[in-house]
């Protein structure tokens, strides 16, 4: 194991448990649409690219004139219903805060105001030194974009880091920008997505000795 200066984390389905909070802001958002209702599972299958990209995925293309309604109605719901369930992961405060020596940032496909928002309202905003969203830089994950901001940002190189992250967009995103991969394997993809990743954890305390810490 190098030794690692930052460790950059994915959101949801890595440090927060949101799928439910999602799953009924896209049940409100379709509502004018007459389309069947969204199941957790169904909604797992589709967050990761950001919330642009899952509605295009959910209409039809011929119903693409819908798709700022539905934009809309989700951004104002979900705004309004951030954390309503949504929690933190077993062990995740307890972790962060012995990671202190760490930099550590969020890269999250989630827009960035909705993302310092969830980790502010969950007490963990404290925690890190930077976070990006999907509209901080001009790409977001699987690009490499965002990991090579922070990188510029918190002055540490390729070989200093390692992202940590629940889907393949995580792990392609870090191995394009060169660094160390991590996937945690309680999130909300297979672990058919999560094959290429340079380390597999089963809980969020297991970056603990992974990363020397104790």
């Amino acid at each position: 194991m190098p030794m690692l200066k930052l460790i950059m984390f994915d959101l949801d389905g890595t440090l927060v448990d949101s799928i439910v909070d999602l799953t009924n802001a896209l049940n409100y958002a379709i509502e004018p649409c007459a389309l069947d209702k969204l199941t957790v599972a169904r909604t797992k299958d589709l967050v990761g690219e950001g919330i642009t990209k899952l509605i295009e995925n959910l209409l039809e293309p011929d119903r693409s004139d819908l798709h700022a309604l539905v934009l809309d109605r989700f951004m104002a719901y979900y705004s309004d219903h951030l954390v309503d369930f949504t929690v933190p992961y077993p062990d995740v405060v307890e972790t962060l805060k012995e990671l202190s020596p760490f930099k550590k940032a969020v890269i999250s496909n989630k827009r960035e105001s909705l993302s310092i928002a969830v980790l502010r309202e969950l007490g963990l905003l404290q925690y890190f030194d930077l976070v990006l969203g999907s509209d901080s830089v001009s790409e977001k994950k699987p690009s490499p974009k965002p990991l090579l901001k922070v990188m510029e940002i918190l002055s540490c190189r390729p070989s200093d880091a390692v992202i940590v992250g629940d889907s393949n967009f995580d792990i392609e995103a870090g191995r394009a920008a060169g660094i160390l991969t991590c996937a945690v394997t309680y999130g909300y993809r297979d672990a058919q997505f999560l094959k290429d990743a340079d380390i597999h954890v089963d809980r969020f305390r297991d970056l603990l000795m992974l990363f020397a810490v104790r």
